[in-house]
């Protein structure tokens, strides 16, 4: 089967699945009321430089900042002076973005003359996708969906009552788990923490393997690594990353290495084997552009569009009045933000989505309201 890009339209988000006859092959979540700022052409103005970082602050549009390195710098800026520069990471784990004045143009008809503008958007996930697949056709189940993708790819859309079948829900369902079911009956569990992702594979049918113990459990993390690896990419996991392979002797473990290598040449980010540490831990640095998955679903957000998304389903075709939304604080401000996604909700769900402040909850919490 060929690939085919499938976009899931809810409330304020659109799930985008790459599938083939192999199943699940990438996948991302695009929230156009809340773009990372990925690819987006700024006219900047350089802030304070900070010597022991190699780089300075950028001042950009509606009064955020991001860094620019050195080594991605025009030349020399003195405070002040206005520099064209684009997002390359996106805002994460509480650091800002991270900048490039390389090989950029202005477009026609602007000037560095000026406040901090936004002056283009870079791709949104479905077009970096669309990208990436180029021969993928891409199946929507929201007509609205069209008028929001550049016109160059409006041939290769086909609509459907629903883009994601029950194998595909079931596939992305799972990627917000922290525990990934093996090749082998091996388990993997993801913890992630500020500083790094740390991922535990735990044996399955190598316990019972008739052949010596150390073989077995070579050739059942040799057969696992793959998956694992593939998950990595589809959760968009990034910065460092530590694997604790299942019940191999340490100095059996480098055995693995061109395993692992090969799994990861499959990922477009190209990610870096270090090797393994002296705990026997394989270290992989893998570049950081969006946020990971587990971060957008966690965060307020995130949150806030499962409680749309959530209700929209409990209500659709529900007679008379529905019931409204009791929200915590930070729910409040991103339903306020998101005026989009209140629409959407209304707009699938065939009633207006009605919500007010609860200060009893605690701040990502919500309840239906019946009053």
């Amino acid at each position: 089967m060929t690939a085919r890009i499938l976009a899931a339209s809810a409330p304020g988000e659109i799930r985008i699945a790459v599938t083939d006859g192999a199943g699940l092959r990438d996948y991302a979540l695009w929230r156009p009321g809340w773009p990372d700022g990925v690819g987006d052409l700024h006219r900047g103005r350089a802030g304070a430089r900070l010597t022991a970082m190699g780089g300075t602050f950028i001042d950009l549009a509606d009064g955020t900042s991001g860094f620019l390195p050195d080594s991605a710098a025009p030349g020399p800026l003195a405070e002040g002076d206005p520099v064209l520069v684009r997002i390359v990471r996106a805002p994460q784990d509480g650091k800002g973005a991270r900048l490039t004045a390389t090989g950029l143009s202005l477009p026609e008809g602007q000037s560095l003359a000026g406040p901090p503008t936004l002056l283009a958007r870079g791709p949104t996930p479905l077009e970096a996708l669309a990208t990436a697949w180029p021969d993928a056709p891409i199946l929507i189940d929201d007509a609205a969906l069209a008028a929001r993708l550049p016109a160059g790819l409006r041939p290769r859309m086909q609509r459907e009552r629903h883009a994601f079948d029950a194998e595909t829900e079931a596939a992305c369902a799972a990627l917000a788990e922290p525990s990934i079911v093996l090749p082998g009956g091996m388990r993997a569990t993801i913890t992630p923490t500020p500083a790094l992702v740390a991922i535990d594979m735990d044996g399955g049918t190598a316990s019972s393997d008739r052949r010596t113990k150390q073989t077995a459990q070579f050739a059942a993390n040799r057969d696992a690594l793959p998956a694992l690896l593939h998950q990595i990419r589809l959760r968009n996991l990034s910065g460092a990353i530590v694997i604790d392979v299942a019940g191999l002797a340490i100095r059996k473990r480098p055995a693995l290495h061109e395993t692992i290598e090969a799994a990861l040449a499959r990922d477009p980010l190209r990610p870096r084997f270090l090797g393994f540490s002296a705990l026997g831990l394989a270290e992989i640095m893998r570049p950081r552009i969006r946020p990971p998955l587990h971060a957008l679903l966690a965060d307020a957000p995130g949150r806030m569009l499962r409680m749309l998304d959530t209700w929209s389903r409990q209500v659709t075709g529900q007679p008379g009045r529905a019931p409204g939304l009791r929200v915590g604080a930070d729910l409040a401000r991103a339903l306020d933000h998101d005026p989009g996604a209140v629409a959407d909700a209304a707009q699938l769900s065939g009633h207006q989505p009605a919500w007010r402040l609860d200060p009893s909850l605690s701040p990502l919490s919500w309840t239906l309201d019946h009053g």
